[in-house]
């Protein structure tokens, strides 16, 4: 399965009053494993960054000037997450930005459901840590995930905790194949495959010497009572 682990950063919290992305952070798992394929991008909003966010984030209006807008990194954007998995904290939030800079685009790109499926990381933390504090940073310290470079929110770091967040939370590694007699069991409702280790070399079994054992024996008699020395 090919999983795309993504955040954005905002101008502000509502596309429907004409907030837009201006940072988009994404890395790729294959199988559970991050491949080092990573997509980072800032873009131009064509707009204003409220203040609010600029304190959550620190990205600045100075900073996005020369930045593209949305329509010159949008196909390359697509071509990255297209036929994935998306695996976002609290997606409704991002997705909802998503659409609405396709929406923006008016070349019939559709929505971001045409090209990708979603799982939404806050409702898997919800329904694992019912009534506590599941934000990134919260997920991050329960899991024992170094977020100590994490001053503000920034999209290509955030994906990446966030990545290490969702192996964590699902369990890590669920699949080994040792060798070549494949047998399988259920575990926390998934199918789990393994392979017994065949040709194993022995295992070396080192035996105490004379002088080892006397010693312990010289120990025991200064233990009072032992259990050992009592009869049944």
């Amino acid at each position: 399965m090919r999983q795309i682990v993504l955040d954005t950063e905002t101008t502000g919290l509502d596309p429907a009053r004409g907030h837009r992305i201006i940072e988009i952070g994404a890395v790729e798992l294959i199988g559970r494993k991050l491949t080092g394929n990573t997509f980072h991008v800032y873009i131009n909003p064509q707009r204003v960054v409220e203040q609010e966010a600029i304190e959550v984030h620190g990205i600045t209006n100075e900073f996005l000037q020369d930045k593209p807008v949305f329509a010159q990194i949008a196909e390359q954007f697509l071509e990255f997450i297209k036929g994935s998995e998306l695996v976002i904290h609290n997606a409704a939030f991002d997705i909802g930005f998503m659409d609405h800079e396709f929406a923006r685009l008016r070349n019939g790109t559709g929505c971001t459901s045409d090209y990708c499926s979603v799982l939404d990381t806050l409702m898997l933390a919800r329904d694992m840590r019912p009534g506590q504090k599941n934000n990134l940073d919260a997920l991050c310290r329960a899991f024992g995930i170094d977020n100590s470079n994490r001053t503000f929110h920034g999209a290509l770091l955030d994906a990446e905790l966030l990545a290490d967040v969702y192996l964590m939370m699902t369990g890590g590694q669920t699949k080994l194949e040792l060798a070549t007699q494949k047998q399988s069991h259920q575990q926390n409702g998934q199918q789990v495959d393994w392979r017994p280790v065949q040709n194993k070399p022995a295992l070396r079994v080192i035996q105490a010497t004379d002088a080892e054992e006397q010693a312990h024996r010289e120990r025991l008699q200064l233990i009072d009572a032992p259990l050992w020395g009592q009869q049944s």
